[in-house]
């Protein structure tokens, strides 16, 4: 069962397994095998469709240190159990193999009885998408728990392009950058938390947050501790008296009631909009340095940033190897494909993929190929390409929510214009929980929205807020749920006023 908290709890301290043991800790990191690259992002590109250019390296003052992680503190021992699978070993040996190897391994059904022979797929910015007889066998089999390779090295060329981890070039010991597909960023997540969390960790958040995620950390029985956020995201100074609570003696002998890792949605966030400064950003993995917890950058909406040069991610500042990233195709290729991604420190991303051996096995064949193929063709100045598409389409949807808003709720509600994402976060004045309004008055209005409460830690809590999404619906649709809202509102006032006046007792 977990709990909800604005001050830590600590967890009964845990005594770490012998080195004799099969869950024995991991040695200290050798040093990095290459120097160290600064911390702090790449400035993004400000032009259409142009990749970004490398940050400039640290002049004259020397580079931080990167600290020596022990992963295996952070690990469960569930997760630390893991072993590969032979099975699925062998699979991708078999797929690395000379056409000439002859094997008798494999439990794989023979391709040339599937019923689906090949496939063309229309693309909106480019050629077809052609998936022939050879290529089409290859999509309906079985394949590599991590990604296909042709995926994962364009995704790692990316990622190294895009943020230029300073992990880039560490040795695997030390905190790698690994990237993983995972089936849309939402398995990602929940196998970081199963990898990470015992009953009664501390972890750190902001609410309110994305009801997925509360969803997955309810069951595990952490203590969840709220981080103060306001526009602009998390309040580093919240956070830091949050973790005063903890002496130094606790961050020398690494307490095991330190928090195990501090998850946000650093832009666009589902569902209030805000999106982190570069400096609230600097100082919250500062604070990340201080206090040895890792950082979960969940960044669906990255890629719907709706100004440029985009905001500098965690990962691109992450000397330690102390992040882990999930990025989403959901917003920007499809959702139903359910292609997701994970970058981080090789040692944490490697229990992942041990992780999806035993239960998913892989993401779907055939979506993989499908979207490699779309990539390759596109290359990295297509794909921005179309993000920048995609992106001038949710400005303009955001524009007229904002417009709709501003017609006929001034002066009933508050919110702030989001930067990023799909949502719009409204506060209701006057009302202190919207649940009964939206769920029984709005509906019959044929209105819907999600009450606030959705989104809390306690989701008993009340909450003045509503979440309207402005990315399926028109204008003038937009204009007329506006209208409806403020007619529904309005009508509830007068009921109250007319409840009060007549029962003045009551």
């Amino acid at each position: 069962m977990f709990t909800t908290t604005s001050r830590p709890q600590a967890d009964p301290p845990r005594s770490l397994p012998s080195p004799s043991s099969p869950h024995a800790p991991m040695p200290p990191p050798p040093a990095p095998s290459s120097p160290v690259p600064p911390p702090g992002g790449p400035a993004h590109a400000q032009h259409r469709g142009q990749p970004p250019s490398p940050p400039a390296r640290c002049q004259p003052r020397p580079c931080p240190r990167p600290a020596d992680m022990n992963y295996s503190r952070f690990i469960t021992t569930v997760s630390a159990a893991r072993k590969g699978s032979p099975i699925r070993l062998l699979t991708e040996l078999m797929q690395r193999s000379p056409p000439s190897l002859i094997s008798l391994a494999g439990g794989a059904p023979n391709p040339n009885v599937f019923p689906f022979k090949k496939a063309t797929v229309a693309i909106g910015h480019g050629n077809a998408v052609e998936i022939g007889e050879d290529l089409m066998k290859r999509a309906l089999q079985y394949s590599a728990s991590a990604g296909i390779p042709e995926l994962l090295s364009w995704l790692k060329n990316f990622q190294r392009n895009l943020h230029n981890p300073p992990t880039a070039n560490y040795s695997p010991e030390r905190g790698q950058m690994e990237v993983c597909v995972t089936t849309g960023s939402q398995e990602g997540l929940c196998k970081v938390f199963e990898m990470l969390i015992n009953p009664g960790d501390n972890i750190l958040l902001d609410a309110p947050t994305y009801a997925g995620t509360l969803a997955a950390l309810r069951p595990l029985g952490c203590n969840i501790i709220n981080v103060p956020s306001d526009q602009h995201g998390i309040i580093p100074n919240a956070l830091k008296e949050i973790l005063s609570a903890w002496s130094p003696e606790d961050i020398k002998s690494h307490s095991h009631s330190l928090p195990k890792f501090l998850y946000t949605i650093p832009n666009g966030c589902n569902p209030t909009g805000n999106s982190l400064t570069a400096e609230r950003k600097k100082e919250i993995y500062q604070l990340a340095r201080k206090y040895d917890f890792l950082i979960i950058e969940d960044d669906p909406y990255y890629f719907l940033q709706f100004e440029k040069p985009w905001a500098p991610t965690f990962l691109s500042m992450d000397l330690d190897g102390r992040v882990i990233r999930t990025d989403s195709f959901s917003k920007i290729l499809s959702s139903g494909l359910r292609i997701g991604f994970l970058t981080g420190p090789k040692p944490l991303i490697d229990r992942v993929i041990l992780h999806i051996q035993v239960s998913t096995m892989h993401t779907s064949t055939f979506t993989q190929i499908m979207i490699s193929q779309l990539l390759q063709q596109w290359g990295e100045k297509g794909f921005l390409e179309h993000i920048d598409r995609v992106v001038e389409f949710y400005k303009t949807q955001r524009d007229a929510m904002l417009v709709a808003a501003d017609k006929w709720l001034k002066g009933l509600a508050e919110w702030y214009p989001p930067a990023a994402g799909m949502f719009l976060w409204i506060k209701i004045k006057g009302v202190s929980d919207t649940e009964q309004l939206i769920m029984e008055k709005a509906l019959q209005k044929e209105v819907l929205l999600v009450p606030g409460r959705a989104f809390n830690i306690n989701s008993s809590e009340p909450s003045s807020y509503v979440r309207a999404s402005f990315s399926l619906s028109s204008p003038a649709q937009m204009d007329l749920v506006s209208e409806r809202i403020f007619i529904f509102f309005l009508l509830s006032f007068q009921e109250q006023f007319l409840t009060l006046t007549m029962f003045p007792y009551f």
